[in-house]
């Protein structure tokens, strides 16, 4: 009896998407992460922000940049002219542009977005700050590793570097086994013997050098690791973290997924009646409501004056929750109406800019409508951090609106998922190039010297980044203002270096910040 063909298993969505690196992985690729993990783990400050955090990103793009360059020695050996590629051949080949964005240039892009986030912590002091920048940080260095630029490939490359860190293991070992890789030049054995040497070389003059000087001493301190064993454990604890991070990006960087075919099927196109209709009615709609609320979206304060009941919170949250809700409306129509409106002809193309150009249009409206809204409210009862992102995030929605309405005309926005987030990074820079904590505390000194009415205490909670615009204060508010900055900033170790911090001892120096406080009570809320 004849024995039946095995016929092959077709390969995995993942393997063909995402097969990683074929062979094993480099020395020098596995000794540029341990140098990166070891200089993020000892430099990495975790109370205050400071110079340590853009050093550790700088290491781990040059690591990350080694690993792109240096790519994987394939174990599979070339198909010959004789036998047809197979899915694995092919797979094996290294698709430059595999990540779905335009090249290496999107990546280098999204790398130094990434590191510029980061550096934030260096030139700011104020912490909440940092942290919007470190989530930021976060989507575009894993867009800088991985790529996609539909929204469905932005969304699955977020969970990728997690499940890389684990199928980098493998890959890790195999070039750890592989102790003289072909054409490499040298082993993994000799790099680690190397990188011992030189760390036990640099460590026994650095301490003979430091016991000769005491300023080199303590610049040796600074640069040295907390030796005690919560240090120890803290910084073995960031070392695996680190580096387990490092090893899964440098096994996305090394192979790519290929997340540029993760795209929604055509649809099927509607009638034009189908689609035309609900936009006049919500065209219509937005018409009737801007016409007839402009005493509302602009009525500033007399408005809210005349209006019983009403208050400056009132009028001024009510215009933020109609632009985010204006804003996801406008948006989901012009996701469905993109897809299903028919634009075949002329006519069709033209209803489609047409109806939905309007919706923009009046969406801008709103937008400008709740800028003046927070505007009014940060004049009556002065600056805060959530009232300046509020509006900072209205200004970001308002960009949308315009590259919609750039999308519209255009008919074409696979460009707009990366710009979305493109905006919101420089939207995050130029929030941390204005120096929010300064900008507002600027704002409730100015308010002050004209009205004479101050909130002490929440000013007082502002981070050192404010002391310049402070000081400006007249005696005694600037003592009430200043005397907690002054307690709450300690001197700075050399990976803590931050320059906001580094301005206000030297404004501190130069004024007295020391007083009785009893007088302090009655200032609190002028």
């Amino acid at each position: 009896m004849a024995a039946l063909p095995v016929v092959p298993r077709p390969p995995s969505l993942i393997a063909r998407r995402w097969p990683g690196p074929s062979g094993a992985a480099r020395p020098l690729v596995l000794a540029a992460l341990t140098v990166a993990a070891v200089v993020g783990a000892s430099t990495l400050t975790v109370v205050r922000p400071g110079l340590g955090w853009l050093v550790a990103a700088l290491a781990a793009t040059a690591a990350l940049g080694t690993a792109t360059v240096v790519r994987s020695r394939p174990q599979t050996a070339p198909p010959t002219p004789a036998t047809p590629p197979t899915a694995t051949t092919a797979a094996a080949t290294v698709r430059p542009d595999a990540t779905g964005a335009s090249g290496r240039a999107a990546q280098v892009v999204w790398a130094a977005a990434t590191v510029a986030l980061v550096g934030v912590g260096t030139v700011r002091a104020a912490g909440w700050l940092f942290v919007l920048c470190l989530l930021g940080a976060a989507v575009t260095g894993t867009l800088a590793v991985t790529g996609g630029r539909s929204p469905l490939g932005m969304l699955l490359a977020a969970t990728l570097p997690p499940a890389a860190t684990v199928r980098a293991l493998p890959w890790a070992v195999r070039g750890l086994r592989d102790t003289r890789p072909a054409g490499s030049g040298i082993g993994v054995g000799r790099v680690l013997t190397s990188l011992t040497v030189s760390a036990g070389l640099l460590l026994l003059f650095g301490l003979l050098f430091a016991s000769a000087d005491a300023v080199f001493a303590d610049l040796v301190t600074g640069l040295l690791p907390d030796i005690s064993v919560p240090g120890v454990t803290g910084w073995m604890f960031r070392l695996l973290l680190i580096g387990g991070g490092l090893l899964g990006a440098a096994y996305l960087v090394s192979r790519p997924p290929d997340l540029e075919g993760l795209r929604p099927g055509p649809s099927r196109p509607a009638h034009r009646l189908e689609w035309t209709l609900p936009l006049v009615l919500l065209d219509a709609l937005f018409a009737a409501f801007v016409l007839v609320q402009l005493a509302v979206l602009f009525g500033g304060a007399g408005h809210v004056l005349r209006t019983s009941g009403l208050t400056y919170a009132q009028y001024a949250r009510s215009g933020f929750w109609q632009l985010l809700a204006v804003t996801g409306l406008t948006l989901l129509v012009i996701a469905v109406a993109a897809r299903r409106a028919p634009k075949a002809t002329r006519t069709d193309r033209l209803l489609v800019r047409a109806l939905l150009g309007a919706l923009t249009a009046l969406s801008l409206v709103i937008v400008a409508s709740a800028l003046y809204r927070m505007q009014v409210y940060a004049d009556a009862y002065g600056a805060t951090r959530l009232r300046l992102v509020v509006a900072t995030v209205e200004l970001w929605l308002g960009l949308l609106f315009v590259l919609v309405g750039v999308a519209v005309v255009r008919l074409r926005a696979t460009w707009l998922p990366r710009l979305v987030i493109g905006t919101a990074v420089l939207a995050l820079l130029g929030l941390a190039l204005v120096n929010p904590d300064r900008l507002i505390a600027d704002r409730n000194v100015d308010r002050y010297l004209e009205t004479g009415r101050l909130d002490v205490g929440y000013v007082s909670g502002l981070s050192a980044d404010a002391v310049p615009a402070l000081a400006r204060l007249p005696e005694p508010v600037r003592i009430c203002a200043l005397n907690r900055l002054a307690t709450d900033l300690p001197r700075d170790g050399l990976w803590a270096t931050n320059v906001g911090r580094e301005r206000a001892r030297r404004e501190l120096d130069r004024i007295p910040v020391t007083g009785p406080a009893s007088h302090c009570f009655g200032l609190r809320y002028q």
